[in-house]
């Protein structure tokens, strides 16, 4: 299974895959993006089976890349990790599609708990 964490930041980048080995999935294989063009790009390209996503990114906003991949057909489970989680972050991005919004800081029960259901 293959994740993409897309952070503009390298160390929340590094913190979201330490937590994701600390919540058991250390396993799955990891690509990173380091902006929202990025990160939407190799959505395409690498197919990936789950997308990590900020909110705040250059290039592209969070929640304007999970609307860019909606609108080309791009249906996969998408979640953001951000340091903001307001009522109308949520509400957007739920409307966007994202299945999740985990907010920082987080715990490797977080991931647990949200991603089990998704990654099995």
């Amino acid at each position: 299974m293959k994740i993409l964490i897309a952070d503009d930041s390298r160390v929340m980048r590094q913190i979201v895959t330490r937590t994701l080995r600390q919540a058991g999935y250390g396993g799955h294989e990891l690509v990173e993006a380091a902006d929202g063009r990025q990160a939407h790009d190799l959505t395409i390209s690498e197919k990936p089976d789950l997308v990590l996503s900020d909110w705040n990114m250059p290039e592209m906003t969070g929640i304007e890349v999970l609307r860019a991949l909606r609108a080309g057909g791009v249906d996969v489970p998408f979640g953001f990790v951000t340091s903001e989680g307001t009522d109308e972050m949520r509400q957007m991005a739920e409307q966007a599609g994202a299945l999740f919004l985990i907010t920082k800081p987080f715990t490797a029960d977080n991931f647990t708990d949200v991603l089990g259901p998704i990654l099995g």
